[in-house]
């Protein structure tokens, strides 16, 4: 058991702060629990049909899912370096290559991405616990998900308000549950496998590989690594770096290659269950199950998604705090879990198909958040040193007040990201794309329209342009 577990639970009063040697603790392996509970949600299995969706082979697929859901999350790893590095959340260690009050910009889209994120799992828990009742039926109506909605967010928002402790308890449970009952799941669906209909499926262009393998980086990596220091830093500074980047990868990254290849096989073998999944993307999953399990498998969903949300609320909080909003932690954590609540109940109740408004949310935000991170990333491997951390909070410091380079440089990464993606599925966001034209790839309906290369072109440049302006850190270093 964690050491958090073995502590009287309270509410972290720590909020931007510094955490102190005293409460700094554990080992790197300690980070194993957060990560995998956070991402052993059966919705893995759902981006199976998700990642098939692009058109593409089952093998193209597995490729693809190896190399995004690994790569991205080694991202976080090496983010999460900066945590153990600095005792500070994520967004606060951003003010090192931002500034004190430029890093307010890179906080605000990293809230977004966050309180976003919670929102669509509080959704998909409430969606699918209605789907189970109905099945059983016991309802499965409005009641049933105002209900469901009630229970997920009661849960999520109050893990979030207690804080480090509670989360760190709490993802350890959820990772024993869900992760026997999920292999109980596989176990009772793998006769729905059918290899003849997998191995038949046709394989897809380079193109649509790329789009896949880039909405899969979204949707797992790209999606936390502005979260991805917030609990290496409760670590001692003498914790191993290789130990770091490595439990962070491999216990958020395990899970999801396991679902996501089990999702591949089922969504392959049958297109009903493959076009059910894009309004349902959790409830569908139930079609397949005896009616005995449907209540424990309600119980993994449900327990999966509150583990992602728990660590999405947590952060949210914290980054709203960078981004200028004086108050406690706590209150902030609160703050996002009323706008969480009002997201999911215009998703349950008015928000229609589910997967094209995903598609556009991720791919949409997920551009600057690239660019963020190709900054970020460059900015921790360049340091030699540990955090000045009183200069963290002093616009005269080393740090400096507005760094206007790596702002404009995410602007700009931004811009060119918004002009190389396409989100047809979502209307409100048909105004992107409006570079692929001009740049001799075919236009909106050409052949690399849903490569999504925004993503990596923002990614790649936030990364390559940090790294030659490596003069900054060396300057702030010798300060």
């Amino acid at each position: 058991m964690t050491e958090a577990g073995t502590r009287k639970l309270q509410v972290e009063t720590n909020g931007l702060d510094v955490i102190d040697d005293a409460e700094r603790r554990g080992r790197p392996r300690q980070l194993f629990w957060p990560w995998f509970g956070a991402n052993v949600s059966v919705l893995g299995l759902s981006y199976g049909s998700f990642t098939l969706g692009f058109g593409i082979s089952f093998w193209q697929a597995l490729v693809a899912g190896v190399v995004g859901i690994l790569f991205s999350f080694l991202l976080c790893g090496f983010i999460a370096i900066a945590g153990k590095r600095g005792s500070a959340p994520t967004m606060l260690l951003s003010r090192a290559a931002f500034g004190v009050r430029g890093n307010r910009l890179p906080s605000a889209i990293s809230w977004l991405l966050t309180v976003g994120w919670e929102t669509v799992l509080t959704a998909l828990a409430t969606l699918a616990t209605s789907t189970v009742f109905e099945r059983l039926g016991w309802g499965g109506g409005t009641p049933t998900k105002v209900i469901a909605l009630v229970v997920v967010a009661a849960l999520t928002v109050a893990a979030g308000v207690l804080g480090f402790d509670a989360i760190m308890k709490l993802q350890t449970w959820i990772t024993w549950i869900t992760g026997v009952l999920t292999v109980v799941y596989v176990i009772l669906v793998a006769g729905d496998v059918h290899w003849d209909a997998v191995s038949a499926l046709p394989s897809g262009s380079a193109q649509q590989w790329v789009g896949a393998l880039v909405f899969l980086m979204t949707g797992f990596g790209l999606g936390w690594v502005n979260a991805a220091a917030d609990y290496s830093r409760y670590l001692p500074r003498s914790s191993s770096s290789r130990g770091v980047v490595g439990w962070t990868t491999f216990g958020a990254s395990v899970a999801p290659l396991v679902l996501l290849v089990f999702g591949l096989l089922l969504a392959g073998s049958s297109t009903e269950l493959n076009g059910a999944i894009a309004k349902d993307p959790i409830g569908a999953l139930t079609t397949l199950l005896p009616l005995w399990f449907l209540v424990p498998f309600a119980l993994v969903a449900v327990l999966g998604l509150v583990g992602g949300a728990v660590l999405d609320i947590y952060s949210s909080g914290l980054a709203l705090l960078s981004a200028g909003l004086r108050v406690r932690r706590p209150v902030a954590a609160f703050v996002d879990g009323v706008l969480m609540v009002a997201g999911t109940i215009y998703i349950v109740f008015f928000g229609g198909e589910f997967l094209g408004q995903f598609q556009g949310f991720l791919v949409t935000l997920g551009v600057p958040v690239a660019a963020w991170c190709g900054v970020m990333l460059a900015d921790v491997l360049l340091r030699r040193c540990d955090y000045a951390e009183p200069d963290l909070f002093d616009p005269a410091g080393r740090y400096g007040d507005v760094r206007f380079g790596p702002i404009a440089l995410v602007l700009v990464a931004t811009a060119l990201g918004w002009g190389l993606v396409t989100n047809t599925a979502a209307g409100w966001l048909q105004w992107q794309g409006y570079l692929l034209e001009p740049f001799g790839l075919g236009g909106r309906g050409g052949s690399w329209a849903y490569a999504n290369l925004g993503v990596l072109v923002a990614l790649v440049l936030g990364f390559v342009v940090t790294l030659l302006a490596r003069h900054r850190v060396r300057a702030q270093e010798t300060a």
